[in-house]
């Protein structure tokens, strides 16, 4: 790995804390194009981390190292890079920005104690970035803000900010105010309004302190006057407010006391202007992120049970008590294999050191309960792909293990002798079907090792294989989801094909009917003689499959009754004018013929099947397609265009009603057919340009439009 290391360009040695006080955990989020790997690749930079940043466009980038990733010029997956600052290690965790990936994101939230808001100077804020602070709002998450992109042409700081305000809610105010250079465009320094000192990167990065210019001066104190009293009104002290209404000057250090205070809390939010490319304010950034943020110590840890599920008492952020980590995330890399990203929550994960993994609640995700013991032979300090030895991680750390055999993302490690189990956190529902198939029959086998590798890496994409479709189906998150796993697995050698999704359908008959099912053979020796009269009538839907014997005198002798039905529920299953199996009717034998000699099981099966198949071609039937309820969640702007749409799907809207949970959003509950919903995840979003998201949930069978199931008929006919 040092070869890998020297290669890459990593400066130094990993960072070691043994005291999570000395930890900072800060989640990277913002908008796709916001400039949150730009930012983090200066912020290494600047502290040493790394020689020079590297280029998003370029590929060079320390934590976008994943292909896809260089391939669509944007983060499409979690990477960690550490760095230290002031004697403090900050784990800076970048997500992608972009919707598809928000299982990276989640991942990105439960691993931090804290978040930076990426805001872009210049392209504003976006519907999923203002949903995604409400969510960080909801649990208490601590949060401060960077403007970033100052130094492109079209960048306002002053709309930005005003518009972080409006969106983001009270106590949004900027720390620093930036100041332009003499061709009154570009960024040389920033105005600190607490300090009241200037910070001039004319010179370059660290800037040169300095008293402010005259014509800064009535900029600062209106400004600095607001900030003060949004300090001032989170302050502990009750007798501050009255001291500074009074006029009295209060001391900086009590005010800077009272901010870090604040933000730790979560009740104050900073604002730091950033120019990533000219580094002006990252010494001002990194020091909110080392000063401002709250170490692991003032993080609850999460629940925890024993693996039967059992609550056990609540844990602290303790190097020395019991061990509870977690994988929050599961990679591939070429040359290691298995490497999972672990936060330790208590006790102190050290190599060689027998623990316990388990993983439950993820069945229904393609993840299997599991427990097993293993021991990790190395830790790892990950700095984007590469891996640097490190000998422990406390409470409160981020650490990479490899090789790992049953680790998946979400499992708890814990100790051997005491097996933990943490509950996994909440994972948006893949909602955009991807048929795929392998191209050639010996692709089959590298296809299902490589979806093993995929599924155990990631909470949002679900396996399924189809039993009344066989076909094999990927629930994607969205198309930019889609596209990078299918590139996984194709770089994984494997040649795959994607085809139309199918949406299993059911037949049913829409009236009474009746068939004749003769089966008679006779070719020298043993023959076969079965002959048998059905009634077949609808039920109503739900109901099942209902088989009534009325046979009257033995002209069906009592032992092939069941053979009979046995041949109806086999040719039910295989579908009558579509391949689909049907359901909801209720089948009456009142009548038959039997051979003393010919007559056997197998005949009367056949026979069962044959009169079906005559009472369908007789009757009327009709194709059901599954119909599902749909809660779509969207900002209120777009409800009208929402529900136009669900008209065009022939959706039935049952009503809509403000969302408890948001801001200016509206839930809409309709019930929706699922043929008009696979590519829903993708044209939703197209209409809320991203901002909505929807959950849905089977409901029932109805018929499908006459016109539709005539072509569904002559499709299954033509490939017959």
């Amino acid at each position: 790995m040092a070869q890998k290391v020297q290669e890459k360009g990593v400066a130094g040695t990993a960072p070691v804390v043994d005291d999570p006080a000395r930890v900072r955990n800060v989640v990277i989020v913002g908008h796709s194009g916001a400039g949150k790997t730009t930012l983090v690749e200066a912020l290494l930079a600047a502290t040493g981390t790394i020689p020079r940043a590297g280029s998003v466009t370029e590929g060079t980038t320390t934590t976008d190292h994943d292909p896809a990733a260089q391939k669509q010029q944007r983060s499409v997956t979690l990477s960690c890079a550490p760095l230290l600052h002031d004697g403090v290690k900050v784990n800076l965790l970048d997500t992608p920005g972009y919707a598809d990936f928000v299982g990276e994101l989640r991942a990105g939230l439960r691993a931090a104690d804290a978040a930076l808001f990426v805001v872009s100077a210049v392209d504003g804020m976006d519907a999923a970035t203002a949903a995604l602070w409400e969510e960080c709002a909801h649990v208490g998450m601590p949060r401060a803000v960077a403007i970033t992109r100052l130094d492109h042409h079209r960048a306002d700081f002053d709309e930005t900010l005003q518009t972080c305000q409006e969106v983001f809610g009270d106590n949004v105010l900027p720390l620093y105010l930036p100041m332009l250079g003499d061709d009154g465009s570009s960024v040389e320094g920033l105005i600190g309004l607490i300090t009241q000192r200037v910070f001039d990167y004319s010179a370059g990065y660290p800037p040169q302190v300095r008293e402010p210019d005259r014509e800064h001066l009535p900029a600062i104190e209106e400004s600095r006057n607001t900030l003060l009293e949004g300090i001032i009104a989170e302050s502990e002290d009750e007798t501050l407010m009255d001291r500074y209404l009074s006029g009295e000057a209060i001391e900086t250090g009590v005010i800077i006391d009272d901010l870090e205070k604040a933000v730790a809390r979560g009740s104050f939010y900073p604002v730091v202007p950033v120019c990533a490319e000219t580094r002006v304010g990252l010494d001002a950034l990194l020091g909110v992120l080392v000063s401002g943020f709250p170490s692991p110590l003032e993080h609850e840890v999460p629940p925890v049970t024993d693996v039967e599920g059992e609550p056990r008492e609540p844990l602290r952020c303790d190097p020395e008590g019991p061990l509870v980590a977690e994988v929050v995330k599961t990679t591939i890399d070429p040359y290691v294999g298995r490497v999972s990203l672990v936060r330790v929550f208590s006790g102190t994960l050290r190599p060689e050191t027998p623990v316990h993994i388990s993983g439950h609640g993820m069945a229904e995700r393609g993840h299997p309960d599991h427990d097993a013991d293993e021991r990790f032979a190395h830790l790892f300090s990950p700095l984007g792909d590469n891996l640097r030895e490190v000998p422990h991680a406390v409470a409160g750390d981020l650490v990479a293990i490899t090789k790992s055999t049953t680790a998946e993302t979400g499992d708890t490690i814990s100790g051997k002798d005491h097996p933990l189990l943490m509950a996994p956190w909440e994972m948006p529902e893949p909602l955009l079907p991807i048929a795929i198939v392998a191209h050639t029959r010996s692709d089959e086998d590298a296809l299902a090792k490589n979806l093993g590798r995929l599924v155990a890496g990631d909470p949002t994409l679900r396996l399924e294989r189809n039993a009344e479709t066989h076909q094999l189906v990927l629930w994607c998150m969205g198309e930019a989801h889609a596209d990078v796993v299918l590139d996984r697995l194709r770089a994984g050698g494997v040649e795959i094909d994607t085809e139309p999704v199918k949406v299993a359908l059911r037949e049913t008959f829409a009236a009474p009917s009746q068939g004749h099912g003769r089966h008679v053979k006779q070719s020298g020796g043993h023959g076969q003689y079965a002959v048998c009269d059905i009634k077949v009538e609808p039920l109503p839907r739900g109901s099942g499959f209902e088989f009534v014997d009325k046979i009257v005198g033995g002209v069906v002798p009592h032992n092939y009754i069941p053979s009979v039905e046995k041949g109806v529920r086999t040719q039910m299953e295989r579908g009558m004018v579509a391949g689909y199996p049907v359901v909801d009717v209720r089948v009456t034998l009142f009548d038959g013929k039997a051979h003393s000699v010919d007559s056997s099981d197998a005949a009367f099966q056949t026979a069962g099947a044959l009169a079906l198949r005559e009472a369908a071609e007789q009757g009327q039937t009709t194709l059901l397609e599954p119909i599902d309820e749909v809660t779509i969640r969207v900002p209120d702007d777009f409800v009208g265009a929402v529900m136009s749409d669900l008209s065009g799907r022939r959706g039935r809207v049952l009503g809509n009603e403000p969302d408890p949970e948001g801001h200016e959003r509206t839930l809409v509950r309709a019930e929706v057919p699922a043929t008009e919903l696979i590519r829903y995840a993708v044209e939703l979003r197209a209409m809320t340009s991203g901002s909505g998201t929807f959950t849905r949930a089977f409901v029932r069978h109805d018929p499908m439009p006459s016109h539709l199931a005539e072509a569904v008929k002559k499709e299954h006919a033509a490939a017959r």
